[in-house]
């Protein structure tokens, strides 16, 4: 009995393709897997960056604006905030008494400086 040459080649070549497809699909699998873990690095490399952005400017906050600075500015908001409630008050109060009783109110001035 005497076995063909293309027998032989059949069944060598079949185990022989099946384990080239195993392998391929193996290092398809692996490469995946490589692109997902990168792609999760990265994800957390910029959330780490943008934190570490976000400390800086607010380090930069606190250092870079004098104290005496923001105190000025602080004392400068409630002064004007105090001068708009006794407005509100004064034009409540004007509304309460009618307006044949009404005192009147200072009119707001704007100058040329402040548009510029």
């Amino acid at each position: 009995m005497q076995i063909e040459p293309t027998w032989w080649i059949t069944a060598v070549e079949a185990p022989i393709v099946a384990a080239l497809f195993w392998m391929i699909h193996g290092l398809r699998k692996d490469l995946q897997e490589r692109m997902d873990r990168s792609d999760l690095r990265k994800d957390e490399a910029v959330d780490r960056t943008r934190e570490d952005l976000s400390e800086f400017k607010l380090e930069v906050t606190r250092t870079y604006v004098p104290q005496a600075l923001i105190r000025e500015v602080d004392r400068r908001l409630s002064a004007h905030m105090l001068r708009i409630e006794a407005k509100l008050d004064a034009s409540l109060h004007a509304v309460a008494l009618g307006p044949q009783r009404a005192p009147r109110l200072p009119r707001l001035v704007v100058s040329d400086e402040a548009e510029g």
